[in-house]
């Protein structure tokens, strides 16, 4: 289990003496004595010691220790984390026992079924070191749902104690009673995060038990058979949108390490899942290889949760590139980008007229950019005959004007799309598309305006400023072309209102106030730019251009 001095033996410990603290409360319970008081009492203070040495060791060994593989790691990492809610255990079963002085009669309590709740406390606390010790997943994931039954049980004793308090008698008895059910239910919320480290011991990520029985719903769909021993899961990233991807592979020999199966899992909120897989299966029916096939998906109505399974896309993103690849790989990135973005945008476009929203866009993340930057949304400003807009006014104007500014057409845009979310392979010549769940069809400027401020907003300041900006200027110059080629008249101004929203709605990601204000003032100025011009003839609006170089 763990090879580390003295580390084994005293986690072994810490599990024994609150399983030996569980079984003392119950005969405590049962038949109240004063010498059960102080034994439990007095081995709380062992625990809470013996948890200190346990930490202390842990941390002492992963900063000191620098053999330690990735699985070591995660061992003592999950035995820090199932010592912390050990004690905290051991804390609540002290609670328990100290309540039951508060009782005017100590045989109420069994007039409630607390002995249910206790068996399921006991059987969980005696599967801790077998989990752990044999990498047990079906043991780890019955610690984990016990939480369930908990909480259950504590739900029909609230019930039934609530029920009795509207007579108005045995009200303290009643009252403390009720604490006593809720120190069961906080000792239940500590064993599901028993059970959740021990499943990161195992496979290697902490995940949260709904998250792994979607992922386990998902792979059995998907082929990958009833079992996570056959697999590895590797987190990669957390989205802005709150979804959980990880990536997953088959267990093979090193050997076969080319063959190795892997794919991508994505778990977040079912109304994003469901329309990252329409948009997926559309993107594929109209190209075929450009995005992710789907390989397996669940929805879990009840929980309001979604997971899928997709293909695992080689290559390195798009800032990767532009960040460290060589000249002349940048140089064929961009090229291949900008013929597959000629291409989808031709063979998707519809010649009529589509509103667009950049301003209400930025309305609805308005919010979120002031919790991070306050100072980003200013008032009305007077100095003598002289005044400033505030925020409201300014956006009010300005999207009033972008109701007279319909784009001539609509393509099948990409909605997000970062340099992040563009995959380029270099050995095939392709570029792909990843998290797809905003695509729709709307004006190719949100994909314009995105693309050119997330080149922008790199957080890089110094000779490789230079490349930035030069993929800065040859995606504007070919989307410039494209604009001309098809007639797009008022391209300046529709990515005038577009940059305004992807500048502002930016800041909210960083936290380099310097850099967030540059940002902001380049959105600020680009709505009183628009605001200025005050409509009409947009075909004569000149587009800033410097506003997308730092």
């Amino acid at each position: 289990m763990i090879t580390f001095e003295g580390l084994e033996e005293n986690f072994k410990f810490i599990v024994l003496d609150v399983e030996a603290q569980a079984s003392t409360t119950r005969q405590f319970l049962m038949e109240p004595e004063r010498s059960l008081y102080e034994k439990i009492v007095s081995r709380d203070d062992y625990i809470d010691n013996l948890k200190t040495i346990i930490e202390n060791k842990c941390f002492t060994t992963i900063n000191s220790d620098k053999t330690l593989d990735q699985d070591q790691l995660n061992k003592i990492r999950a035995v820090q984390i199932i010592t912390v809610n050990l004690e905290r255990i051991a804390d609540f079963l002290v609670n328990v026992v100290r309540q039951m002085g508060f009782l005017e009669d100590q045989a109420f309590i069994h007039k409630f079924d607390w002995q249910v709740t206790f068996d399921i406390i006991e059987q969980c606390l005696a599967q801790i070191l077998p989990a752990i010790e044999r990498g047990d997943m079906a043991k780890a994931l019955s610690i984990c749902k016990s939480e369930y039954d908990i909480d259950r049980l504590y739900k029909e004793a609230f019930d039934a104690i609530m029920k009795e308090l509207s007579t108005g008698r045995q009200a303290q008895n009643l009252v403390t009673v009720l604490f006593i059910f809720r120190y069961f239910e906080r000792i239940g919320d500590s064993l599901l995060n028993v059970g959740e480290a021990i499943i990161f011991s195992i496979i290697g990520e902490r995940i949260k038990i709904e998250q792994f029985d979607a992922l386990k719903r998902t792979l059995m769909m998907s082929g990958f058979g009833d079992s996570l021993a056959g697999i590895d899961f590797k987190g990669i990233w957390g989205t802005r949108s709150g979804c959980r991807i990880g990536k997953v592979e088959r267990h093979l020999p090193k050997s076969a390490a080319k063959d190795r199966q892997s794919s991508i899992y994505k778990e977040g909120a079912l109304e994003k899942i469901v329309k990252e897989r329409e948009n997926i299966a559309r993107w594929q029916s109209l190209f075929p290889g450009l995005v992710s096939e789907i390989f397996g998906y669940n929805e879990d109505e009840a929980e309001g949760k979604g997971s899928i399974l997709v293909e695992f896309l080689s290559g390195c993103t798009l800032d990767e590139v532009v960040l460290s690849a060589a000249e002349d790989v940048l140089g064929n990135a961009l090229f291949v980008l900008e013929q597959t973005v000629r291409h989808t945008w031709g063979s998707t476009m519809v010649a009529a007229p589509v509103k667009t929203d950049y301003i209400g866009q930025l309305r609805s993340r308005s919010e979120s950019v002031r919790q991070v930057h306050p100072q980003f949304w200013r008032p009305g400003l007077t100095l003598g005959s002289a005044a400033a807009r505030s925020s409201e006014q300014l956006l009010t104007q300005c999207q009033a004007l972008e109701t007279t500014l319909p784009a001539p057409f609509s393509v099948f845009t990409h909605g997000d799309f970062n340099i992040n979310n563009i995959v380029y392979n270099h050995e095939t010549q392709q570029v792909h598309y990843i998290d797809l769940y905003r695509s729709r069809d709307y004006d190719y400027l949100q994909d314009v305006s995105t693309f050119l401020v997330s080149n922008f907003r790199t957080p890089v300041f110094d000779g490789v400023r230079e490349r930035i900006d030069k993929v800065i200027g040859q995606f504007y110059l070919f989307a410039a072309t494209f604009a001309a080629e098809h007639g797009d008249a008022t391209f300046e101004a529709r990515l005038a209102f577009a940059l305004a929203r992807s500048f502002y709605t930016s800041t909210r990601f960083e936290l380099h106030y310097k850099f967030a204000r540059e940002m902001y003032h380049r959105s600020m100025y680009l709505l009183e730019t628009i605001a200025a011009h005050g409509g009409g003839n947009w075909e004569a609006f000149v587009l800033p251009k410097d506003i997308l170089y730092l």
